[in-house]
């Protein structure tokens, strides 16, 4: 029988209480800190992966060819799991054959989106070790998506040690052909029973992965984009740069309408300026020359809170900063515009645009629709990515798969 994951329920806490108000007039502050309070500031244990209880599975599934892999499709034959709760904290981890959730009807996460995830990958080298890239960076964005929505946070080494051995223990399914890889999901949710409203009494955290190769069945190449400002992706005080599920559903209606428009994803603007924000799930970078001096300039959207502070885009940076930079190139992390895409094309300084995420890495783009015209990215005809975009590829995945030795690859 299907060991029940969720028998330990606790009373809700006291319902947080409204913004306070001053002569009918609201504080000036914000009502959460940049830091906010995590539901586990009280709990007395941490995740402790020395108690870490190890079931295997009876039944092992049978391998797909890695050309067969679809991305998500696909799943290993375990998933480690770590109840919590506010009166004991986190409990033993389990890794447990792959299986169902049991949860009730009135469970939180299913009425108030108490959820969280994160998206990383496990690679093989060339001896067949098995490395994480950058887990680190995966482990601080989770405890932060986690706090802001009142789950428990957590010691980053701890959940890191545990997806180590999780990945180890999977290793068969990571496929060893450059490109292919074991994408891994972290995932947080609420679990209390109870329709009120307030932070939840208990949540698990569990890992599930999926063997995938290239995210583009099409391989390396460049897609359009329909720029879209008819639908907010994130604006300022919000969530936007937090990974919380809840924020990726209402992409998808626009989305599907760009594609039944001929396009691949939607360009997100934002306000009545049309700041450039991100591109589908990835952040964006454009590569153009500067208006007034020539000079080379990498650019992309600052972190004021209407981005994903991507884990690709801070290694895209980093690489740039220690490879371009010393070649001419400036690097900004600023607010720019559609039009200042759109002037750029039109006096021929577009060098050309990528997207940069875990999945793809990064994802060339050929064009954007924009106010009824296509703003063509740099890009001949013949060409399917720029030189920056190949090359940070490359560079990415020469420290991904260890051929590039470097404190970005974790080795399990």
């Amino acid at each position: 029988m299907m060991r029940p994951m969720f028998s330990r329920c606790a009373p809700l806490r006291a319902a947080i209480p409204p913004v306070s108000r001053s002569l009918g007039v609201f504080q000036s502050v914000r009502q959460y800190s940049i830091t906010p309070e995590a539901a586990s500031d009280s709990k007395p244990q941490d995740i402790d992966p020395s108690k870490l209880v190890v079931e295997k599975t009876t039944t092992p599934g049978a391998l797909k060819k890695p050309e067969d892999l679809i991305f998500g499709r696909n799943f290993t034959d375990h998933m480690l799991t770590i109840e919590w709760n506010k009166t004991s904290g986190w409990l033993a981890p389990h890794i447990t054959p792959y299986q169902n959730l049991s949860l009730d009807p009135a469970t939180c996460v299913f009425h108030y989106a108490f959820e969280c995830f994160e998206g990383m990958k496990a690679y093989k080298d060339r001896e067949g070790k098995i490395r994480l890239f950058r887990p680190d960076k995966n482990m601080e964005r989770f405890n932060k998506s986690a706090a802001r929505i009142a789950l428990p946070t957590f010691a980053p080494t701890a959940l890191i040690d545990l997806i180590a051995t999780f990945a180890k223990l999977e290793s068969r399914f990571i496929p060893e052909q450059r490109g292919y890889s074991l994408y891994l999901r972290p995932t947080m949710i609420g679990t209390q029973k109870t329709l009120g409203v307030g932070p939840p009494g208990s949540a698990l955290l569990y890992v599930i992965a999926s063997p995938v190769g290239p995210y583009y069945p099409t391989g390396f190449k460049a897609v359009s984009l329909e720029a879209t400002d008819y639908a907010v992706r994130a604006w300022p005080g919000g969530v936007g740069d937090k990974k919380l599920g809840a924020n990726y559903a209402p992409c998808i209606v626009p989305q599907r309408e760009a594609m039944s428009r001929g396009f691949q994803q939607n360009l997100w603007l934002f306000g009545e300026e049309e700041y450039v924000t991100e591109v589908g799930t990835m952040n964006f970078f454009v590569a153009m020359r500067d208006k007034e001096t020539g000079q080379k300039t990498l650019v992309t959207a600052p972190l004021d809170g209407t981005i994903l502070e991507g884990v690709t885009r801070d290694s895209v940076l980093s690489l740039a900063r220690e490879r371009l930079a010393p070649e001419g190139w400036k690097i900004e992390e600023r607010k720019y515009t559609m039009k200042e895409i759109d002037e750029a094309a039109n006096e021929g300084r577009l060098i050309e645009a990528f997207g940069a995420g875990t999945a793809a890495i990064v994802s060339p783009v050929r064009s954007i629709s924009w106010r009824g015209k296509l703003v063509h990215c740099g890009l001949q005809d013949h060409e399917e990515s720029g030189e920056i975009a190949a090359k940070m590829k490359t560079w990415m995945e020469d420290r991904q798969y260890g051929d590039d030795e470097h404190e970005w690859s974790y080795v399990c």
